[in-house]
């Protein structure tokens, strides 16, 4: 392999794991994203879970209902 010969293939071979590096670089900043629009998920998830618990908190102490969810005669 002659000076020319090395020269071109050591290029390509740079181009290669750039490219390379390129395309990882893109992924993870698809799956920054798509972990940012899942938290987000969970959170407002969270916040449903938490107002139905409390409406059916409310719902159980309002007059008329026993502790155990039972109505009184």
């Amino acid at each position: 392999m002659n000076l020319d010969e090395f020269e071109l293939q050591t290029r390509r071979s740079i181009e290669q794991a750039l490219n390379q590096l390129q395309a990882a670089i893109l992924q993870v900043a698809q799956l920054e994203i798509q972990l940012s629009e899942t938290g987000r998920a969970i959170q407002g998830l969270s916040q449903q879970v938490e107002e139905y618990l409390s409406q059916q908190r409310g719902a159980d102490n309002a007059p008329g209902n026993s502790s155990n969810g039972q109505e009184t005669p």
